[in-house]
């Protein structure tokens, strides 16, 4: 059984402890395995702590076979290890990079106008956003772990950043400020990210479940599309707020603001992005359409915006962008008391929902080329790219799906991708930038709808309702509390419903009663299994979870009514209850296959010596069974010789 306590049965009364002789005897007896349970094994104590602390924190053992290398060498692989480029830059060929260089310039196409629109939607200088599609990326290249991966800002990660720092302060009344917090907050977050890597606390993530994920990026996607009424719509004034209340009164009260011009130019912006996403699903080996699609409609519509002026008939554009590479922000950085904690709180929760999105990314795609990725280096690789982001006029970055899947289809090899994408991005800032002034807001927010569009993924709501009720629940809260309060509010509930439903696996596990499948010597739950019968004075219980102070007193309660049912049952026909599962007040117990840690505390407590007797723990199911049966033929045998 796979309890930490082991399989254990029990009866109503002990037989005598006997000689070392009998112990043996008992064993044996019924052609049982000869083996028995090592207990005489002990570790000491920083053993056992190490033991327990690299299977929680180096479950991968990324180091195994680093101490037979001279001391050198054990360097050289170490820095390796952090630094992966310094793994595949050595055999780097032209046969890669041409590969590379394909797939590096489109994914720079759809960069550009990500990057412009998300940066818009965080209220930030459409600037920010090509300047957060140069550094990260570098960075990404020399210290990520993943071939697939493409970096880039993301849409929800930039509006939780907004809904945060603008309770702070607006964009409006002091962008300056305003974009100081932007640039600490991505400072924040890759402190953070990078602790978690170096600590190897990757777990945290995991409490992020696919339902909440699911629920919050569907909720979230469903707002970012009503907010681009906005430019859909060329309003030039909007709430600030992301509940689906406010944005729908907002787009209701200031409807004396809508322009039709940009209403119709969106509707075609819409449909000629919309047919692109169909042609790729159509005819999968012109994805790089629909990858070039976004770019397109920027530059159409800079063009048509350029040609009509339409800045001054109802078509708002982006306005001036300045050349040049992105300048330093190091000084930028505010760690003023008042805005501190706001900073450090935009900054962690937008690092949690980075990492879990960047991760997942790189994991899926790795799973298709049967590659695989360190998520913890990939954590100190966002943490470092994050860090130099804050440093050089970045905000936030991590690894978008919608680009590293073109990235993907694009069949990139390395991350020197991310490379090429970088140095298309300088030559925009350095040449090419002021030409996206024209860019009509219109524009970016049909490619923002686009891209929101698939994450609501109404078929996963439909599987999980389908498949796991509480799952459904959990992706529900999330949604809803997006939808109709805000984004923070969502996620910490849904991740709080997922703590309480992981909290009750332990604190209420499972147990099942067991019986024997006719013609073999396998006991499964007899639920499962109605052919499997039971064995007649004997109880066999299975436990599915380890034993723990929060689940003991409730297994005790548990096992008490399985107990009862099942005396009355043996009753029902004419004999008692003889053998149990775990200790029930004056019932003995016998143990099956304990596991080493389990095996030490029963050794050390005295229980196997003084109160169980080693001779009642064995190594399978089938043993324990033959030997209750033994020492019940031989109390039977006895009663007849009394009478």
């Amino acid at each position: 059984m796979g309890t930490e306590a082991g399989d254990v049965d029990g009866r109503n009364h002990r037989p005598g402890r006997g000689s070392s002789a009998s112990s043996r005897h008992l064993h044996g007896v019924g052609g049982a395995s000869a083996a028995e349970v090592n207990l005489s094994g002990r570790r000491p104590f920083a053993e056992k702590l190490w033991s327990d602390l690299a299977e929680t924190f180096f479950p991968d053992d990324p180091f195994r076979g680093f101490g037979a290398l001279p001391p050198a060498r054990r360097a050289w692989c170490a820095v390796k290890y952090f630094v992966p480029a310094l793994d595949w830059v050595p055999r780097y060929g032209l046969d890669k990079f041409k590969f590379d260089l394909l797939a590096g310039i489109t994914i720079a196409s759809l960069a550009i106008p990500q990057g412009i629109s998300y940066a818009r939607l965080a209220n930030l200088p459409p600037i920010i956003g090509l300047y957060s599609s140069f550094v990260p990326p570098l960075m990404y290249a020399v210290f990520g772990s993943s071939n697939n991966l493409a970096v880039g800002t993301v849409a929800a990660a930039s509006l939780l950043l907004a809904s945060i720092i603008e309770t702070e302060v607006a964009a409006d009344e002091n962008p300056q400020l305003y974009l100081q917090l932007f640039y600490t907050a991505a400072f924040f977050t890759g402190l953070f990210q990078t602790a978690l890597g170096v600590f190897r606390l990757g777990l945290i993530v995991d409490f992020l479940s696919r339902s909440t994920i699911t629920g919050f990026m569907g909720g979230t996607a469903m707002i970012i599309i009503l907010q681009q009424f906005k430019g859909l719509l060329g309003m030039k004034y909007f709430t600030t707020k992301t509940d689906i209340i406010s944005v729908l009164h907002s787009t209701y009260h200031y409807r004396h603001e809508w322009k039709w011009q940009s209403a119709v130019l969106g509707i075609c912006f819409l449909l000629f992005l919309l047919s692109s996403k169909h042609l790729r699903k159509k005819l999968p080996k012109l994805f790089w359409v629909s990858a070039i699609a976004p770019f397109m409609v920027v530059v159409i519509g800079g063009i048509f915006a350029f040609l009509v002026k339409g800045d001054e008939h109802g078509i708002p554009i982006v306005g001036n962008l300045n050349k040049g590479i992105n300048p330093l922000s190091i000084a930028q950085l505010t760690f003023q008391s008042r805005h501190m904690k706001t900073a450090v709180k935009a900054g962690l929760l937008s690092g949690i929902l980075a990492l879990a999105e960047g991760i997942a990314v790189g994991r899926s795609l790795a799973m298709v080329k049967n590659e695989q990725i360190d998520g913890n280096k990939e954590m100190i690789a966002f943490g470092i790219m994050n860090i130099a982001g804050s440093f050089t006029s970045c905000y936030l970055t991590t690894g978008p799906f919608s680009k590293s899947a073109v990235n993907f289809h694009a069949g990139c090899k390395t991350p020197m991708s991310n490379v090429v994408m970088s140095v298309c991005i300088m030559l925009v800032l350095l040449f090419l930038a002021p030409l996206f002034k024209y860019t009509p807001l219109v524009a970016l927010s049909s490619i923002i709808v686009v891209a929101m569009i698939g994450l609501v993924k109404v078929k996963e709501f439909c599987h999980l309702y389908k498949v796991d009720k509480f799952d459904f629940c959990i992706c529900m809260v999330a949604f809803l509390g997006v939808v109709f309060f805000t984004m923070v509010a969502g996620l910490s509930a849904s991740v709080g419903l997922s703590v309480v439903r992981a909290l009750l696996y332990v604190a209420r596990p499972a147990t099942c009663k067991l019986g024997n499948i006719a013609g073999s010597e396998t006991f499964r739950d007899v639920k499962q299994y109605p052919q499997a019968k039971s064995i007649p004075g004997i109880l066999v219980l299975q436990l599915g979870s380890p034993i723990y102070f929060v689940n003991a007193g409730y297994l005790r309660e548990r096992i008490l009514r399985w107990v009862e049912d099942e005396d009355n049952l043996c009753k029902s026909v004419g004999h008692d209850l003889q053998y149990l599962v775990l200790d029930l007040g004056g019932m003995t117990i016998a143990l099956t296959n304990p596991r080493l840690e389990v095996t030490e505390k029963l050794v050390l407590s005295g229980y196997v010596r003084d109160i169980l007797g080693d001779e009642w723990v064995f190594l399978t199911v089938k043993d324990a069974i033959t030997a209750c049966r033994y020492a019940l033929q031989i109390s039977r045998n006895k009663g007849e010789d009394e009478v």
